[in-house]
């Protein structure tokens, strides 16, 4: 859960994804899908990647990535 401070940032926030926890470095209401672009509300984020630092809005949006990287490497 968020404290206070983190949300009632306006506009896209900057968090550094850990394994299990996000740290909120610029407060804001949202964070970006890393795949769709769309906005996810911080209270709502529940999915992100650790390596590539992005957010994704749901598990579809996480498996295009790992779909995505598997071509690529």
């Amino acid at each position: 859960m968020l404290g206070r401070f983190e949300r009632n940032g306006s506009g896209e926030a900057v968090v550094e994804y850990g394994d299990s926890n996000l740290r909120v470095v610029k407060p804001g209401r949202f964070v970006r899908c890393g795949v769709t672009g769309v906005e996810i509300p911080l209270d709502a984020l529940r999915y992100w990647s650790v390596a590539r630092q992005e957010a994704y809005a749901d598990p579809d949006a996480v498996m295009v990535r790992l779909r995505q990287d598997s071509r690529a490497g």
